[in-house]
């Protein structure tokens, strides 16, 4: 189920929809690195193509590091 989520990204209030375990993923990530869920966002954000969405950035930026683990 798509849930919308609300962040603050460069001080400005944003939210985007995921899927809970999308969601799911970007937490045990930002665990994994050890840095808040709201920076790991921040720089999903900023490295997005403009043409993108953050929610599809987002659900990208999941899938490149599940598939990363994968080949290692």
């Amino acid at each position: 189920m798509i849930r919308k989520h609300s962040i603050t990204l460069h001080g400005h209030r944003t939210s985007f929809s995921l899927e809970q375990e999308f969601w799911d993923e970007l937490q045990a990530i930002a665990i994994e690195r050890q840095i808040p869920l709201a920076t790991l966002v921040a720089e999903i954000d900023e490295k997005r193509d403009p043409r993108t969405n953050l929610s599809s950035a987002a659900r990208l930026h999941v899938l490149a590091r599940l598939k990363a683990a994968l080949r290692h």
